[in-house]
């Protein structure tokens, strides 16, 4: 499985995760919610999600690192700073968040159970690779860093 690592960009995977919950809808029908309702935590979540993911963006850049998904080892520097004070991956808090306002945006049951995949997939695929890589980069300041600052929120 190893061939997946590193390979999918995760706004790309998103996407496709997005696409999969609108689907299910087909599937099961949706919740009957009022769309003001769903409308307003859609919009909280996706908004939430999205000032996290580019706060995560921005304190790459002012770090002078890549934000490359596919490239971690070439991390010029450990950011510790800023939103990742809160969480060692906040651009994926970002886009799970942005899906979890998507799952509530189609109220649809089966749409929420992609939540967990996403995660799981995030976790094996992208995270466990990049966690390598720093690991080997900055040793014991990363390991430090890990027991203070979860890996999600």
């Amino acid at each position: 499985m190893k061939s997946l690592e590193l390979k999918i960009p995760p706004p790309f995977l998103a996407l496709c995760f997005a696409i999969l919950m609108w689907f299910a809808g087909w599937l099961v029908a949706p919740l009957r919610l009022p769309l003001d309702a769903r409308l307003g935590v859609a919009l909280a979540l996706g908004i939430a999600g999205q000032f996290i993911s580019v706060n995560g963006v921005i304190a790459f850049r002012r770090a002078k690192t890549t934000i490359n998904p596919f490239r971690p080892a070439a991390a010029s520097s450990l950011v510790s700073e800023g939103v990742y004070r809160y969480t060692r991956n906040p651009m994926y808090v970002g886009l799970l968040l942005t899906l979890a306002g998507w799952a509530a945006f189609l109220s649809n049951p089966l749409a929420l159970l992609f939540l967990p995949l996403f995660v799981l997939y995030i976790n094996r695929f992208q995270i466990d690779p990049e966690e390598r890589a720093l690991s080997s980069l900055f040793g014991a300041e990363y390991a430090d860093y890990k027991n203070r600052v979860r890996r999600w929120l």
